[in-house]
């Protein structure tokens, strides 16, 4: 189907803005809306980019119709402060964001959470995007695509110290991950924006995708 439309919340982060450009790249996609706090200094003929404020969905209502609807919102802990801004930005900006596409009329819903997400999971980063997972699911859309990369790999606009030495560690290590630890192997941020686009245009029903999935579709494994 030519002439579809997509809509992009995350684009400034590391698997966002990889998304974006690959979004925008892409002969299927007709036009891209971005909705995003800050902006993207990204310019196309097929974007339409919105500064907005999650806190008041109603602000974004109206901006909401697309027919492929992509998260990659998150942060981190240290970066949130507190566990209540992690919960905001992970679960709650997520949820009103889905609640105003569904209501626009959206049919795809794919987001990125983590490795280990579970609602039920004793480690509060790992709940959270477990919850958020669970509450997506019961909203309505068409299909629903859940990924759940392992450590991101790639160069981020913030540098995160600890990130980069997990990195470089799980780059030397990841050729001996295999068999039952080939999940836990660290994934190029591309490869989950790869994956995600791959996956919008196959059209095929609502699905969990783990790391070591999310790499084989996007190299075509």
């Amino acid at each position: 189907m030519a002439g579809r439309t997509a809509l992009v919340v995350g684009a400034t982060g590391l698997v966002g803005g990889h998304l974006l450009g690959m979004l925008l790249e892409n002969e299927r996609y007709a036009a891209v809306t971005v909705l995003a706090r800050r902006p993207t200094g990204v310019v196309h003929t097929k974007l339409s980019e919105h500064q907005v404020d999650f806190d008041t969905p109603g602000t974004f209502a109206k901006l909401a119709a697309a027919d492929d609807v992509f998260c990659c919102l998150g942060t981190t802990i240290k970066k949130a402060k507190t566990r209540d801004a992690f919960y905001t930005v992970d679960f709650t900006y997520p949820m009103y964001v889905a609640r105003a596409c569904a209501a626009a009329g959206a049919r795809q819903f794919l987001i990125v959470t983590a490795l280990g997400a579970d609602p039920r999971s004793s480690v509060f980063y790992n709940r959270v995007k477990g919850e958020v997972e669970a509450a997506v699911l019961e909203i309505g859309f068409s299909a629903v695509h859940i990924f759940r990369p392992s450590l991101l790999l790639g160069e981020r606009k913030e540098k995160r110290i600890m990130e980069g030495v997990a990195g470089g560690l799980a780059r030397v290590m990841a050729p001996l991950m295999t068999g039952p630890l080939e999940k836990y192997r660290p994934i190029e941020a591309s490869d989950v924006a790869r994956a995600m686009v791959k996956t919008a245009l196959m059209d095929r029903p609502t699905t969990v995708h783990e790391s070591h999935h999310i790499r084989r579709i996007a190299r075509g494994d």
